[in-house]
C-alpha cells in the first residue's frame, strides 16, 4: 500500500509540468488567434486534447488561465517598450522607436489584445489589477527617465507627465485599433509629436536642458 502514492504524485507532477503548461497555453494562444475575445474554455480545452477540468487543475482557474496569458504576452512587450525607452539616442528618436513598437505589437496581435484588454479584464479583477500594475510600472520607469536622462527638476511633473504619455498612448492605441484606414506611419509620427510636446511642455528651463531634443 505505501508504494502507491509515488507513481500518483508523479503523474500529478508530470500534469502540472511547466511543459504542459506552456503546451496548453500554446493552444490557448492559436484558439484566440482564430476566435478572438469570444473564445471559450472548451474550446482551448479542446485545442490542448484535455478537457476544462483538467485546464483549470493546470491554473487554478480561469484567472489563472488568463493571467498567465497576460505574463506570457504582456511581459515581452514591456521589455520592448522599455529598451527603446532606455535608448540613448534623442527623446524624439526614443519617442518614435517606443511608441512604433508599442503600436506594432497590438496592431499584429489584434485579437490577443481584444481577449486580454476586454475578455479578460472585464472578467476577472485580478488579471485587471495585473495589467493595471504593468501600466503604471511603465510609468514609473518613464518618470524616472524623465528626471535622470532628460533633466526634468520637478519630480512631481515629471510623475504626471510620464503617466499622462502613457495613457496617451494607450488611448491612441485603441482608437487606431478602430481606424485601421489611417497609415502606421501616420499614427507613429503625429503621436510621437504629441509626446514630444507632452514632454517638453515646461517652460524656457525644460528647453534649456535639452529635454526636446
Amino acid at each position: 500500500m505505501a508504494s502507491h502514492p509515488a507513481p500518483q504524485t508523479a503523474a500529478a507532477g508530470r500534469r502540472r509540468s511547466p511543459e504542459r503548461r506552456r503546451a496548453i497555453l500554446d493552444a490557448a494562444d492559436r484558439v484566440i488567434q482564430r476566435d478572438g475575445p469570444d473564445a471559450s474554455m472548451s474550446a482551448i480545452a479542446a485545442e490542448a486534447g484535455i478537457s476544462k477540468p483538467i485546464l483549470y487543475r493546470h491554473f487554478g482557474d480561469k484567472s489563472g488561465l488568463f493571467r498567465a496569458l497576460a505574463r506570457r504576452h504582456v511581459d515581452p512587450l514591456m521589455e520592448r517598450v522599455r529598451g527603446e525607452l532606455h535608448g540613448g539616442s534623442s527623446l524624439r528618436v526614443r519617442a518614435r522607436a517606443t511608441v512604433g513598437a508599442y503600436l506594432g505589437m497590438i496592431r499584429g496581435n489584434l485579437n490577443l489584445y481584444r481577449f486580454l484588454m476586454d475578455r479578460a479584464t472585464s472578467e476577472d479583477p485580478r488579471t485587471r489589477g495585473d495589467l493595471g500594475m504593468m501600466v503604471r510600472r511603465l510609468g514609473e520607469e518613464l518618470a524616472g527617465v524623465l528626471r535622470d536622462d532628460l533633466r526634468v527638476a520637478d519630480p512631481v511633473r515629471a510623475q504626471i507627465t510620464a503617466h499622462a504619455v502613457v495613457g496617451m498612448v494607450q488611448a491612441a492605441g485603441e482608437w487606431w485599433l478602430e481606424h485601421p484606414e489611417v497609415a502606421p506611419d501616420t499614427v507613429v509620427d503625429d503621436l510621437t509629436s504629441a509626446v514630444v510636446g507632452a514632454i517638453t511642455g515646461y517652460g524656457p528651463a525644460a528647453r534649456e536642458s535639452g529635454v526636446g531634443g
